[in-house]
């Protein structure tokens, strides 16, 4: 009885001390997960860039004298005037220096470029459409290079298309249930939203921009109800978001909109029924966390 007693605490310890390093495998991999993102994100709705988004955004990428700012303009139809506006408004308060990087369908192998994507400590993706910036993107060594500047430290930011390609479920603004191109949904009708991928920089959120400005109220419910469980943020024009791990800061002259996400999503002849809905209306200075 007694050897067998000294058997059974034996494997009982065996199996104790088994699930307390599997426990710290968990957790130390946990926290790997959680550290492994050092970038940040400024995400503008578009409109002016005012000297105090600038500003602020320059400040928030950390950039030392050493450092440089990688510009993508492949959202717009005239990648070099998008260039040359942005530059012009960087040179009008400090020295750093702009490095354009207008990669094509053709060229997106370019080493010399990628690496200079890749180093950036600043990366602004230019306003336009989304839907041409991701077509050139998506899936390609600029995606990745995009990522593992991010992971580094850097700050990704855009404006307007730039920062509708923040998130994973990008809103393309076409419409089912209208042939025509419009600012804003009619109605708020599930299933009308069409959607792509976009660089997933920011998770579990669905980004709208110019969003008071051109009442994207019923487009960013829609789009939450066709992805329930996901949250909603829609930045105004001259206004941002500053992205730090789950904390998120507003900075700018107008507001941010945020709904909580949503468990159900009712229909009624396509309208959503929806109720209980959380909406925040923040103003520059106010903080709060993504889940």
């Amino acid at each position: 009885m007694i050897r067998m007693s000294k058997f059974y605490l034996l494997v009982v310890m065996i199996i104790v001390l088994t699930a307390c390093e599997e426990g710290k495998t968990k957790i130390n991999a946990e926290l790997e997960t959680e550290s492994f993102i050092k970038g940040k994100l400024f995400i503008i709705g578009g409109g002016d860039r005012t000297p105090e988004l600038m500003e602020k955004m320059i400040v928030a990428s950390g950039m030392t004298a050493m450092d440089y700012i990688a510009v993508l303009p492949m959202s717009s139809e005239e990648p070099d005037s998008a260039y040359f506006y942005f530059n012009a408004d960087v040179k009008a308060m400090s020295d750093m220096k702009c490095v354009y990087l207008n990669f094509e369908e053709k060229d997106v192998i370019n080493q010399p470029k990628l690496d200079s994507l890749m180093n950036a400590k600043l990366i602004f993706i230019t306003g336009g459409d989304q839907n041409r910036f991701m077509s050139i993107v998506k899936d390609t060594p600029i995606q990745d290079a995009i990522n593992r500047a991010y992971e580094k430290g850097a700050l990704i930011a855009g404006t307007s298309a730039g920062a509708a390609v923040m998130s994973k479920v990008m809103i393309t603004g076409d419409e089912n249930f209208s042939p025509e191109y419009s600012s804003t949904y009619d109605k708020a009708w599930k299933g009308n939203g069409i959607y792509a991928e976009g660089l997933g920089l920011i998770d579990d959120v669905i980004l709208d921009q110019h969003f008071v400005a051109r009442s994207r109220y019923n487009r960013l419910l829609s789009a939450m109800c066709d992805h329930i469980g996901m949250a909603g943020i829609g930045v105004d024009e001259a206004t941002a978001i500053l992205v730090e791990g789950k904390k998120v800061t507003v900075v700018g002259e107008s507001q941010v909109i945020v709904f909580d996400a949503m468990d159900t999503c009712g229909v009624y002849f396509n309208h959503l029924n929806m109720r209980g809905v959380k909406m925040d209306v923040l103003t520059s200075g106010n903080v709060f966390e993504l889940k």
